[in-house]
């Protein structure tokens, strides 16, 4: 039930990061963890899948070289998108290269847990409580983290104010102080 459950965004949060060529291998690894450490999980919190993306976090940490390739690989992909040359679009697709590849460098400069907390946020879909229990951590602790990433990555894209963070379209129902 757990895995029909939670296998899809285990599978999508996975191939995000790594790819699709390693996404089954660490979703099925995530679901043995789980299996095996099923006795350590709180059933009083309810949503499996925190703990699932945390253990998927940590299993992908095994896999830095292949995440390294992946980030290649992104920044090809996106290169690939970019519609053909006119005139009056190569101002703008320079731009967007080399926004991309600054990006893309700030991404990788990032501590491996400023990263895994941002793309818990971003490509997780979680909100602030529940990266926090996949990461074992304490709420003001995601919040640094994101905070911190965030700032590094405006720094990255050149935009020199630091505009008040929204709720990108999530409900954060974590307390402010915890």
């Amino acid at each position: 039930m757990l895995f029909d459950r939670h296998a899809k965004a285990v599978y999508r949060y996975v191939a995000q990061r790594l790819g699709d060529q390693v996404a089954d291998d660490v979703m099925s690894e995530t679901f043995l963890v789980a299996f095996e450490r099923r006795s350590s999980f709180d059933l009083e919190v309810g949503d499996a899948r925190p703990w699932l993306l945390g253990i998927a976090t940590r299993l992908m940490r095994k896999h830095a070289r292949v995440e390294a390739v992946a980030w290649k690989g992104m920044s090809a992909d996106l290169a690939a998108r970019i519609a053909p040359d006119f005139i009056e679009q190569v101002g703008s697709r320079i731009d967007a290269e080399r926004l991309t590849r600054r990006l893309g460098n700030a991404l990788r400069r990032l501590s491996e847990a400023d990263r895994d907390t941002l793309l818990l946020y971003a490509w997780g879909d979680l909100n602030y409580a529940s990266i926090a229990a996949a990461m074992r951590v304490p709420v003001g602790t995601v919040r640094s983290r994101l905070n911190r990433a965030r700032r590094q990555l405006r720094r990255a894209a050149g935009l020199g104010t630091l505009e008040q963070e929204t709720e990108h379209g999530r409900t954060d129902t974590a307390p402010q102080h915890s």
